[in-house]
């Protein structure tokens, strides 16, 4: 079977195709023949050795991904032949809180990830994914729909009449304004770019910020909100963003901080996170369980995953150039 790797070195140079035998399923796992898998920024981190400049190689990357299963191990019983599946992300994360030991089960680095043909994973890892959505929106699901859910349902609690800030356009940030308006919220959304924050509107977002025309975009959620501040903001900017949205805070707000796009160190403004008794929560992904009542939820509404362009298996390293690109709005997808 084909694979890419990441082979003898770190850059997307080092991401080549290779040939694998098709792997047995063992006791309690299926063999899944792999769909469609869909692109995060995490792997870009991956391929560029920013997680772990030391970490073991040729690695198969990629950690979203829907599949078939054509394989069963003994004992296997949860699926059967046929049935369509997406792995979540950390294999050992079934419900409850994360614990130190769970970080050593996420796919695409350390465990293999998905740009490959045929994966063996433990049927405790896997999920059924809504019927009526395409491979390749099914396989948008498992890191940026399962965390932009973490962040502000089973986080957020997020209430109909309450106020998000989504920041940008990527694939989470879309998965925040759909939950977000299913939940009855308004939304306002910041973005570089005026033509997405044209396609964001589509989306029914409330309000649309470009932060380059507007760098005080905090102060403009300020005067949207008539001086009261967000409910809850999606901060997936990091270094470059966080006293920002600490500053379009409500009193007693909640920050979500999922990504570090401008950087992983901040120096945060303490005396306006007390004033605003602000809340700020880490989000890593999700569980198990909160996948599935993902699921439940977008299948009950039809809610579909914003897929941006479509790439097949074997240009897989254009869709990865594609994606460093910045110019996606939503999911970037690979079809087998």
């Amino acid at each position: 079977m084909k694979a890419y790797e990441i082979q003898g070195g770190f850059g997307i140079e080092n991401v080549k195709a290779a040939e694998r035998p098709v792997p047995v399923p063992g006791p309690n796992e299926v063999l899944v023949k792999m769909l469609a898998v869909s692109l995060n920024s995490r792997e870009q981190g991956v391929i560029d050795g920013l997680y772990d400049p030391n970490m073991k190689l040729p690695l198969i990357p990629v950690s979203d991904g829907v599949g078939e299963v054509v394989g069963l191990g003994k004992r296997a019983s949860k699926f059967k032949v046929g049935d369509r599946v997406s792995a979540i992300f950390t294999q050992s994360w079934i419900s409850g809180e994360p614990t130190r030991a769970n970080w050593i089960s996420t796919l695409g680095y350390p465990l293999n990830g998905l740009l490959v043909e045929y994966a063996v994973l433990p049927e405790e890892g896997l999920v059924r994914v809504p019927g009526y959505l395409t491979d390749e929106e099914a396989a948008s699901l498992p890191c940026a729909g399962v965390t932009a859910w973490h962040a502000i349902v089973e986080e957020g609690k997020i209430k109909a009449g309450e106020t998000v800030v989504v920041q940008g356009t990527g694939g989470v940030s879309l998965f925040v304004l759909q939950f977000a308006k299913l939940h009855g919220a308004a939304v306002i959304i910041t973005s570089s770019s005026d033509k997405k924050l044209e396609q964001a509107k589509a989306l029914d977002a409330d309000f649309c910020i470009n932060y380059k025309q507007t760098p005080d975009w905090d102060k403009a959620v300020l005067d949207w909100t008539k001086g009261v501040g967000a409910d809850h903001i999606v901060d997936v900017g990091g270094a470059a963003t966080l006293n920002r949205s600490i500053s379009a805070l409500r009193v007693g707000g909640r920050i979500s901080i999922i990504g570090l796009l401008s950087g992983a160190r901040a120096e945060l403004d303490i005396g306006p996170a007390i004033l605003r008794k602000a809340r700020l929560q880490a989000i890593n992904i999700g569980s198990r369980d909160m996948f599935e009542a993902m699921n439940r939820a977008i299948e009950r509404c039809e809610l579909r995953p914003v897929v941006d362009r479509v790439f097949p298996f074997d240009h897989a390293i254009d869709a990865l150039r594609y994606r460093g690109t910045g110019a996606h709005f939503g999911k970037i997808c690979i079809v087998f």
